[in-house]
């Protein structure tokens, strides 16, 4: 029947609004609903159906109640060909318009789609159902009703919008409407007299057509799944596709009705979806998600091996920093297209883990040494530069190489120690590989362990100090100590400074250790201060590059020295030449101003650094310590040579005329303290004089030289390695 409604009067706000515009799509389309509607009743059901299906797509989304609205509309009898799909367009249409995101825009219609579907399905079945009702009662009746319902389905399933199809007992398709022939290429007319079969696709599931076979056998009613049919020009058409099984009068099979909804854009838009859920969006690699899904997959697949290369390019904020991030991203394109160049085995996956860091997966290595061999492909690949927007960029990059079985770690474990592994490649140099190494893994988590470990013991109390004398060469009175901290670990003994200094200094410990160990060392030198001020020995305090740079460290000595008391005359900071020359003019003043105020600055270990002796004569030195290493190559007569002599000869003479008291450390024997002398270094401290002691002992020494008991030389016995007087 035609469309027969007029414009009517549309209530107020945007609902009305909406309903107005979908009827007007409607009315423009096929006259062709069954029932007769007014105007206002028209207006009043798009109106509420308007409502519903933009609350269905507000969040939360609520997809069933766009399949009421859906169900709703058909069962008005809003059936037409055109009456679904101007529906649709009217309404996708305002769901974007007012900032709905396209995914639930999708989601909405398919679900207002798949209602309407169904309610149309399950009209056509009532009739059906009528059919067979009216031969029941009344054959004369049943034949009138038949006729009518027969003129109605033949009127629906020529006009419907929906692909439908009829076949019977043999496959043979015997009718369809325009929607369906139009939805695959052709018309009506040549597709009835076709087979079903000749409608199968290289797609179709497993067992689809046995599960089709059961249908025809009465085993079941109806079939719902999804089918891609082929499209007369070749592309597949993917479907939403219901198959129900019409009987005759006494149950037996007669026909096969199917209505097909075509859902291409949406397997598209899901497919779109799928892969950027994983895949880089910039290198069109695999990205995390995927990667560690491959990794899992391998992990899984049994005891045999997993190889990994973990890739960081060298260098790159440097590109981005210069170039800018265009630039920078050209250049990890063109990076990734080089490693998936390196890839030729199969089952090998390349992806971008974020930022200038890719992997290659390498799910079974077929012998030793594969991954490593993958390794050097890679670097041989960036051995060329890259030509990015006419800039030529030499870029090269820094390779972790890890093989594991899966037996003896897990993914996390291995991921760890290829990441690790990359890391060691950079330290080593760059433009390189490393291979994981479980040893030097474990000592370094050890490490990382003790550093993280750091502020606990401090607040635990677990470092504490001992003291070294330091001696002139020509006397026997001690004239200052130095200060050495230990660490007392409840797991692994007493620790000397080398195992910790560094990683307090990597990890930002070293500000509350060097306060700690300065405030100790400070408070006991108060205490030999008042047993004897005039002969109270300095107190000599090692102070690292890092605290040199703090700018709040020349207010903690200032501070501590006014909280102690003692004279800054007693207090001798001791400085590597590392840390005074990276001097950037801050760190040069603070020493300045701590000179100028009393306080001794002492050169250490001069001779393993830099050696600048045009600088050394512009810092606010008093003294100058010799290195343990030239002071160890005259530990005998057997092992000194005439070179050895010069040297230490030039070191001492050099800081006697700049002015400076030259002091010598790691004196562990009677012939290295003798040579010393006729060389006339200042004083010296080492194993020879004294071991490090504890403040108590360095007192009951102190006491003894007040009492003028010395021979405090004879502690040269059983003397070990010089390392370990610090």
């Amino acid at each position: 029947m035609g469309w027969d409604a007029g414009p009517g009067a549309l209530p107020q706000g945007s609902y009305a609004d909406l309903a107005g515009r979908w009827m007007t799509a409607l009315r423009d389309g096929a006259r062709d609903h069954i029932v007769p509607m007014s105007a206002a009743e028209t207006t009043e059901l798009l109106t509420r159906l308007a409502a519903e299906l933009c609350a269905a797509a507000a969040p939360p989304p609520a997809p069933e109640r766009a399949a009421e609205a859906g169900a709703e509309l058909a069962r008005a009898h809003l059936v037409g060909e055109e009456v679904l799909g101007r529906s649709l367009g009217v309404l996708g249409a305002h769901l974007a318009a007012i900032g709905v995101p396209a995914p639930r825009v999708a989601t909405t219609l398919g679900a207002f789609a798949n209602g309407y579907l169904r309610a149309f399905r399950a009209w056509l079945l009532a009739e059906q159902e009528s059919v067979r009702a009216a031969e029941i009662a009344a054959r004369r009746v049943a034949e009138e009703q038949l006729r009518a319902s027969e003129a109605r389905m033949r009127g629906v399933f020529a006009q419907a919008g929906v692909g439908t199809g009829l076949s019977d007992m043999t496959g043979r398709i015997i009718e369809v409407n325009a929607a369906f022939a139009e939805m695959l290429g052709y018309r009506p007319e040549e597709m009835c007299g076709m087979l079903v079969t000749d409608l199968a696709h290289p797609e179709d599931e497993s067992g689809m057509w046995e599960l089709y076979g059961a249908l025809m056998a009465g085993g079941c009613d109806s079939v719902r799944l999804e089918k891609a049919y082929p499209h007369r020009d070749g592309h597949a058409v993917w479907t939403n596709l219901n198959v129900s099984l019409i009987r005759d009068q006494r149950g037996a099979p007669q026909y096969t009705l199917v209505l097909v909804e075509d859902i291409s854009e949406q397997r598209a838009l899901q497919a779109s979806l799928r892969y950027r859920a994983h895949h880089d969006q910039l290198t069109g690699l695999a990205n995390r998600s995927r990667f560690f899904d491959a990794l899992a997959e391998a992990f899984a697949a049994g005891d045999s091996g997993v190889g990994l290369c973990y890739v960081d390019l060298d260098h790159f904020k440097t590109v981005n920093d210069t170039y800018g991030h265009a630039v920078g991203d050209e250049l990890l394109v063109a990076a990734a297209a080089r490693l998936r160049e390196c890839v030729t085995e199969p089952g090998q996956l390349v992806a971008r883990m974020g930022g200038d860091e890719f992997v290659i997966l390498v799910p079974d290595p077929a012998r030793p040494g594969d991954v490593a061999a993958l390794a050097e492909t890679v670097l041989a690949a960036f051995s060329e530069p890259f030509d990015i927007n006419g800039q030529h960029l030499r870029v090269s990059a820094s390779v972790g190489v890890m093989e594991e079985r899966p037996d003896r770690a897990d993914a996390d474990e291995f991921m760890q120690a290829a990441d690790t592994s990359m890391y060691w490649a950079k330290s080593a140099g760059r433009g390189c590989y490393a291979v994981f190494d479980p040893d030097r893994g474990r000592r370094e988590h050890a490490r990382a362990e003790l550093s993280a470990a750091i502020p606990e013991a401090l607040a635990a109390g677990e470092f504490f100090l001992e003291y070294q004398p330091i001696v002139p060469l020509a006397g026997d009175r001690i004239e200052a100590v130095e200060a050495l901290v230990r660490w007392r670990h409840p797991d692994l003994g007493v620790l000397a400074p080398v195992e910790f200094i560094d990683l307090a200094e990597d990890n930002g410990h070293i500000p509350a250790l060097g306060a700690y160990v300065l405030g100790h060392a400070c408070r006991a030198a108060r205490r030999w201060h008042d047993l004897d001020p005039e002969s109270a020995p300095v107190i000599s305090v090692n102070v690292s590059a890092v605290e040199l740079a703090d700018p709040a460290w020349l207010t903690r000595v200032e501070n501590t020295l006014s909280d102690t008391g003692i004279p800054p005359q007693r207090l001798q900071l001791e400085l590597t030449e590392r840390a005074l020359m990276a001097d950037d003019g801050g760190p040069l003043a603070a020493l300045r101003t701590l000179a100028d105020a009393g306080v001794r600055i002492a050169l250490d270990d001069f001779g393993t650094g830099y050696s600048n002796l045009a600088y050394l004569g512009r810092l606010p030195l008093q003294v100058v310590k010799l290195a343990g290493p030239f002071v160890q190559r005259i530990r005998d007569s057997n092992s000194a040579d005439a070179t050895d002599f010069v040297v230490l000869e030039t070191i001492v003479g050099l800081t006697h005329a700049l002015g400076f008291t030259a002091t010598a450390e790691c004196v562990e024997t009677r012939f290295q303290a003798e040579q010393l002398r006729a060389l006339h270094c200042d004083t010296a401290q080492g194993w020879y004089f004294h071991r490090p002691l504890p403040e108590e002992e360095v007192t009951e020494l102190l006491e003894r030289q007040r009492s003028g008991l010395h021979g405090f030389a004879a502690g040269a016995a059983g003397a070990g390695r010089w390392a370990n007087g610090k």
